[in-house]
Parts: structure tokens; C-alpha cells; sequence
């Protein structure tokens, strides 16, 4: 009975996997998010998510708590001190998720950096899980920790006349005359 509840959790598992990755992908979809970092948010929430299952698991199997919790505590201590070396790696991937959610720039979005020692102002060519690049307009590209752009204040820019002409190629709405 024991095995047929530990299926039943690793099914329920990945049906809850499945579900939020989907609904992952239509938010991202709906915001016009690009694949690379709907990918990378799904990865997190996958790992989450088996790690949270595998807990059930050892659970319905009837491992005893304290035999699972030091396991786990095993394991998270050496991560721990993994990522103490590394803090910056976490928190640059929580700010990545952040900018997820709540960013309110796009890829091709013109904005400045308010920051006192450079210039970092131009158009935003890629946005990762750890930085944002931005091209200026002498075509240097500069690579942006997320945590730092959490930070400072940023201010968009209205598009150049060439990025208007683009899109009106395209057929998109003026952002400058949409009332």
C-alpha cells in the first residue's frame, strides 16, 4: 500500500509540474517574455517542486523524519556553504525571477541606468537569469547585474525615429501616439 501511495505522490508531482510550467509559459506568453527565461523560471519551479516531491516520497514510504531530516540537512549544509561562497549567485537568480514578474522593460526598450560613475543608458538586447545586457548607441554592449538594476532607478527612454520607422514597418501602433 505504502509503494501505491508513493506512485500517487510522484504522479501528483509531476501533474503539479506540468500544470505550473503551463501556466508559466501563458503568463510568459501573455507579457511577451522570451522562451530562454520562461525556461529558466520553469527550471527553478521544477526543481522546487521535485524536491518538495521527493519529501512527499520519503514520506509515504515511511522513512522516519529524522532519518530524512539529516539527510536533507546534510545536503543543505553543504549547498549552504556553497552558496555562502557564492551569495551573489543567489541573489542575481532571485532578482532574475523578480525581473520575471515584474519588470516593466522589454527586450528593444531604450533606457537609462541612474547611476553616478557611468553611463549606462542604450537599448536592452537581452535579459537573463543573472544580468541584463544593454547596447549603447556607440554599439559597446554592457552587461547589467539584475541585482543592481533592482537597486538603481532606470528610466525609459522614448524610442529613436529608427526604431519608430521599424515598427511601423511592422505595423505596430506608435508608442508615442497611443493615447
Amino acid at each position: 500500500m505504502k509503494v501505491l501511495i508513493a506512485i500517487g505522490v510522484l504522479l501528483g508531482a509531476l501533474a503539479i509540474s506540468r500544470l505550473i510550467g503551463r501556466l508559466l509559459t501563458e503568463f510568459g506568453n501573455k507579457r511577451q517574455i522570451s522562451a530562454r527565461r520562461i525556461y529558466t523560471v520553469r527550471k527553478v519551479s521544477n526543481f522546487l517542486l521535485g524536491a518538495l516531491g521527493l519529501m512527499l516520497f520519503c514520506a509515504a514510504l515511511g522513512l522516519g523524519y529524522h532519518q530524512v531530516y539529516i539527510f536533507l540537512g546534510s545536503v543543505l549544509a553543504v549547498i549552504g556553504i556553497a552558496l555562502f561562497a557564492q551569495w551573489s549567485i543567489l541573489s542575481h537568480l532571485t532578482s532574475g525571477i523578480i525581473i520575471f514578474f515584474a519588470f516593466p522593460y522589454r527586450v528593444g526598450d531604450k533606457v537609462k541606468v541612474v547611476d553616478a560613475d557611468e553611463d549606462i543608458s542604450g537599448e536592452i538586447i537581452e535579459i537573463a537569469s543573472f544580468h541584463v545586457l544593454i547596447r549603447r548607441e556607440d554599439g559597446a554592449t554592457i552587461t547589467y547585474p539584475n541585482t543592481a538594476l533592482l537597486q538603481k532607478p532606470v528610466i525609459k527612454q522614448p524610442p529613436s525615429s529608427r526604431q519608430l520607422s521599424q515598427k511601423a514597418e511592422m505595423g505596430e501602433e506608435n508608442p508615442l501616439q497611443a493615447g
